[in-house]
């Protein structure tokens, strides 16, 4: 499972020309589901996810969490962050999860943040959607279920 977590100052997620989800400051987070993933690892993201202090404090350091700051979140699906590049010029997502499974496993991630933080907004599994952001910092940061030992 890979989140791909950006800080920012607003971002919003559009599908159809109606705004499906959209905060103010907080986090917008690229959800990937790759076969193997469980609601275990799922877990151990979120809460890696919520625990995360990359918010400045009084004396410029990142050392606050999206609760200490009152932050929301925005989730979206992407399916891309599986894409293997290795041979051509034409991305290959056969690490991806299952379509079905990870919009279960999708869905279960929306609600154990919803669990933790206040303001969760989403995009929808599956959808062409347009996001804009505006990146605070810019701030970046790719969590690996591999990496953290989910």
């Amino acid at each position: 499972m890979r989140f791909l977590i950006q800080r920012v100052k607003r971002a919003s997620v559009t599908v159809d020309d109606r705004v499906s989800g959209q905060i103010d400051q907080g986090f917008l987070v690229l959800i990937g589901v790759c076969e193997g993933d469980t609601e275990q690892t799922a877990d151990k993201m979120v809460h890696k996810l919520c625990g995360l202090r990359i918010f400045a404090d009084e004396e410029g350091r990142t050392n606050r969490s999206l609760a200490d700051v009152g932050g929301g979140l925005l989730l979206v699906s992407q399916f891309t962050l599986y894409a293997d590049c290795k041979k051509g010029f034409r991305p290959s997502f056969f690490r991806s999860g299952d379509p079905a499974r990870a919009e279960q496993l999708y869905d279960y991630i929306v609600a154990r943040c919803r669990e933790q933080i206040s303001n969760v907004q989403t995009g929808e599994f599956g959808a062409d959607m347009a996001v804009e952001l505006l990146n605070d910092g810019p701030f970046t940061i790719l969590l690996d279920s591999d990496e953290i030992g989910a």
